[in-house]
């Protein structure tokens, strides 16, 4: 519930703080006091839009807050999805305005979206003004009203999940189906580049291999020459750089008998001999390996134009990423060949669950169509009294040709004020003060199968006067009893069955006009009434009126 509402620097308004009663408040005021300006501020904590011309003039900034009690409405979830403290007994929602058209907005002194703001508003307050008469017209609303009433929450949430199920395999069917006819057109230039890359018999590495081959083969005669001269440099029959070194160990080893460090030259030198003649029988195996094979060149040459063709081709630059554009083509194969077997398998799911969603969509209707005239005949009975005596009210179904999110059922209210004549939608025949009173008995209907936080009523009273306007009032009050509601009304017989009255009223200071509210109790309240029954000119009968009227409401 509403426990509390500031407002600091809105419109006309510069510092005004209300706190509300938990069952049944009134609000009036003369017209064009403030009391639209104190809703409009309500609105913007709740989430709504709003600009720079919201503060008043000669202000900054504006600041709105709203303290709610929310411990029973069990929210804790959505304040742990939205990643927001959770004070059950006292959550504070605040809205800033700034001049320069900025606002900032926040639950529980922690900063928020506008829009969870105005999600977690609209489970907090159930704002009922004109405007939302036109719900009526509204077959989405008809419906919702339907099934709050019948309490059909769990199974329409079954039918829910279903239904994004259904749609989920739907869109998974046609994205297989489109991706299936893309494919079968890319297969055929798919399988074609496919078998030249297959064709061509790629190997990881044979790229930089044949390269290194193509370079030995085009230069053999000069490689073969320069191992020819290399074997007699270090092993040739006449001075060769072994025999050289043989000389150089013999002399070393002589010396050992009479100089020390000869030992280590002999070592280094014998190391050297070693190495070199190893060398020397190495190259002298490869001198005769290297011959000139002007076919092996031309294979050579011919593998190599392939390979180099392909990766032109392909915009790529190695044998390895061939290998895997290869690989990449035939997984895309093996997915178009596989594609009619999935969008079959998908086929098959969406009609089993498609099937499933008709099976609970006839027991949804079916529970909808066993309980409209039980609706019908108890709107009927909470309408009568208010001025209304002759009305008759029926739900119509019309079928859909498919599922949709709700079911498969178009209802309309179909009403009619009076004895003959044809039932009609709602929308088309009454009158504006018709259609407030049956917003105001579905609204007493609904409240009677879900809790509802709060509901304010902004002049849902319009167009009623007397007899009526009592009833009307005798409805909120019994509202009151289950939940807190708020009226704003302009009429006596509303006014005076509220548990808690709040009066708007403007006044003057200085050069200033400013929105004030303030509680009244005992002979204010007597007064007020009084005012409301006769206008700015009390009599004794006015007010004896508005005690008789306060008295039956003790």
């Amino acid at each position: 519930m509403l426990k509390s509402l500031y407002i600091q620097n809105y419109v006309l308004i510069d510092n005004l703080d209300i706190r509300f009663d938990d069952s049944f408040s009134v609000i009036t005021g003369e017209t064009g006091a403030g009391k639209s300006i104190i809703l409009g501020a309500l609105s913007l904590v709740l989430g709504q839009r709003a600009d720079g011309k919201s503060i008043k003039s000669g202000a900054d900034k504006c600041v709105i807050e709203a303290v709610f009690d929310i411990s029973r409405y069990q929210l804790e979830p959505l304040f742990l999805e939205k990643e927001m403290e959770y004070d059950p007994e006292t959550c504070i929602l605040r809205r800033e305005l700034f001049a320069s058209g900025k606002s900032r907005a926040f639950v529980n002194d922690s900063p928020v979206s506008l829009a969870s703001m105005k999600e977690l508003g609209a489970l907090l307050i159930d704002v009922h003004s004109q405007h939302q008469n036109l719900l009526l017209a509204d077959n989405h609303f008809q419906l919702n009203v339907v099934d709050i009433i019948v309490g059909n929450s769990a199974l329409l949430a079954t039918y829910q999940t279903e239904y994004k199920r259904y749609q989920r395999l739907q869109k998974t069917w046609k994205e297989l189906t489109d991706k299936a006819a893309q494919a079968k057109q890319e297969e055929d230039y798919i399988r074609f580049q496919l078998e030249q890359l297959m064709n061509a018999r790629l190997t990881p590495g044979e790229q930089g291999e044949l390269e290194t081959e193509l370079k030995t083969l085009s230069h053999a005669e000069e490689i073969k020459g320069s191992l020819y001269k290399l074997v007699d440099l270090l092993n040739g029959e006449e001075v060769s750089g072994i025999q050289i070194l043989k000389e150089a160990l013999s002399t070393s080893g002589s010396l050992e008998r009479y100089y020390a460090r000869s030992k280590e030259f002999t070592e280094r030198l014998r190391s050297a001999y070693i190495d070199l003649t190893d060398l020397a029988s190495e190259i002298e195996v490869l001198k005769e390996d290297i011959e000139f094979n002007p076919e092996r060149l031309q294979w050579i040459s011919d593998r190599l134009d392939v390979i180099y063709s392909l990766e032109q081709k392909h915009h790529l630059s190695t044998v390895e990423e061939l290998i895997d554009l290869q690989e990449k083509y035939q997984e895309q194969l093996k997915q178009i060949d596989s594609f009619d077997e999935q969008t079959e398998e998908t086929r098959m799911q969406s009609e089993e669950s498609y099937n499933q969603l008709l099976q609970i969509a006839a027991r949804l209707t079916t529970s909808r169509r066993k309980a409209a005239g039980m609706i019908a005949e108890r709107l009927v009975q909470m309408v009568t009294p208010l001025g209304m005596p002759n009305t008759r009210f029926q739900i119509d179904f019309i079928p859909k040709d498919r599922p949709e999110s709700d079911g498969m059922d178009e209802v309309r209210f179909m009403f009619s004020a009076n004895k003959s004549g044809d039932l009609e939608p709602v929308v088309h025949i009454a009158s504006g003060g018709e259609i407030s009173r049956l917003m105001l008995c579905l609204k007493a209907m609904i409240a009677g199968h879900k809790a509802l936080p709060s509901i304010i009523f902004d002049e849902i009273d319009t167009g009623v006067s007397g007899d009526i306007a009592d009833k009307m009032g005798t409805i909120m009050q019994d509202l009151g009893g289950n939940m807190q509601v708020i009226t704003i009304t302009h009429l006596p017989q509303i006014a005076s069955k509220g548990k808690e009255h709040y009066f708007v009223y403007k006044q003057d200071v200085e050069n200033r006009t400013l929105t004030r509210i303030r509680q009244l109790s005992g002979q204010e309240r007597i007064t007020e009434v009084a005012r409301m029954l006769s206008g700015a000119t009390l009599t004794d009968a006015s007010i004896a009126n508005a005690r008789e009227l306060l008295g039956e409401k003790n």
